[in-house]
């Protein structure tokens, strides 16, 4: 019998996602029912990545753990936290009361979820929370991962690097500021190998876009930049 605790694990299909995944499984502490995605319902991709739900399906058939569907359409807050909560209170009912995610160091974000699993009686688990970034993306590349840079913040790197892998030159070539492992929300990635997939996720890398938005975000390290937008790869 099976006494290690239920838990949801948060999947954006990244490679923090990954990294964290591949940690819970091999400590082996809670029993992973399901991966946890959010999706944007008008465009079928996930959400803040870009990437479509096909290579999602595929990320959660290599891993071999089932995918729970949060879609949104409208894309505020009041939304998606009315869909999560739906699909959080069936996964309750199922005797799960824990959902793990992969943040590493952003307070507000933790803050967020932490108040949203408290609605529904679930507590939130962090496995990666403050572990250093530059350790860990050494230690994404050690593991033999395979990723792709899917989105870029226009205010941190531009067109030229989304669409790249992370590799060792990725890393080195990176501007002062930018956190290794994109944190701050600087990059996104989609990552299709390594050792918790049983097979690689195969794709082609398609046209560029550019997707304008103007928001204030604010980094002390070097005062204010601008996000004017954002820069998606499609992978097909």
């Amino acid at each position: 019998m099976n006494t290690k605790p239920k838990a949801i694990f948060s999947w954006s299909g990244g490679k923090d996602s990954a990294c964290c995944l591949h940690k819970v499984l091999a400590e082996d502490l809670f029993d992973v029912k399901y991966l946890l995605t959010s999706l944007n319902a008008n465009f079928k991709r996930i959400s803040m990545h870009g990437v479509r739900e096909e290579l999602l399906d595929a990320q959660a058939e290599s891993i071999g753990i089932p995918l729970l569907k949060v879609w949104v359409k409208e894309g505020t807050n009041e939304e998606y936290e009315k869909q999560m909560e739906a699909v959080l209170l069936k996964a309750k009912s199922e005797g799960i009361d824990a959902v793990i995610f992969g943040d590493i160091f952003l307070e507000d974000l933790r803050t967020y979820r932490e108040n949203n699993l408290a609605k529904v009686g679930m507590g939130g688990i962090f496995p990666l929370w403050k572990m250093d970034t530059t350790f860990l993306i050494d230690d994404f590349i050690n593991k033999q991962f395979k990723t792709i840079l899917c989105c870029t913040n226009d205010a941190y790197l531009g067109e030229e690097w989304v669409g790249r892998e992370i590799n060792r030159s990725f890393i080195s070539e990176l501007p002062a500021g930018v956190d290794p492992c994109g944190e701050n929300g600087e990059y996104h990635t989609f990552c299709y190998d390594g050792p918790i997939f049983e097979k690689k996720i195969y794709f082609s890398v398609g046209e560029k876009t550019y997707k304008p938005l103007e928001i204030k975000t604010e980094d002390a390290t070097k005062g204010n930049s601008i996000t004017k937008g954002f820069w998606f790869v499609d992978l097909i």
